[in-house]
């Protein structure tokens, strides 16, 4: 059974910092590329960044360029993302997706978890 599950969100204050864990179950994570994606509380779902299977190549949309890091552990068959330098626009519950075919489509989605930026 394929299943990912985040963690590590939480209350942070404005210029902290979070480390997310997606920890993959039934699949590999270095045979697919894992996106991390967020949505805002009326927004829509944006991509924030992704890791490719074919050649570990990341991508990360503008506003997190600089401050957020994806990575890969084979070993733990999980995937980070880690978030510096936090603003109040990044509280959004984010999600984890896998793809088997690239960074541009996912076919398994986790729960999510709340990243919450606030004094």
């Amino acid at each position: 059974q394929v299943q990912l599950v985040e963690s590590g969100g939480g209350l942070v204050q404005p210029g902290g910092s979070l480390r997310l864990s997606c920890a993959a179950s039934g699949f590999t994570v270095d045979y697919y590329s894992i996106g991390w994606f967020r949505q805002a509380p009326g927004k829509e779902r944006e991509g924030v960044s992704c890791i490719s299977s074919s050649d570990g190549n990341t991508y990360y949309r503008d506003s997190v360029r600089g401050r957020f890091t994806i990575s890969r552990d084979n070993a733990k068959n999980t995937v980070y993302l880690q978030m510096n330098s936090l603003k109040p626009e990044d509280t959004a519950v984010y999600y984890c997706a896998a793809g088997k075919t690239g960074c541009h489509q996912f076919e398994y989605w986790g729960q999510g978890t709340l990243v919450t930026v606030s004094e």
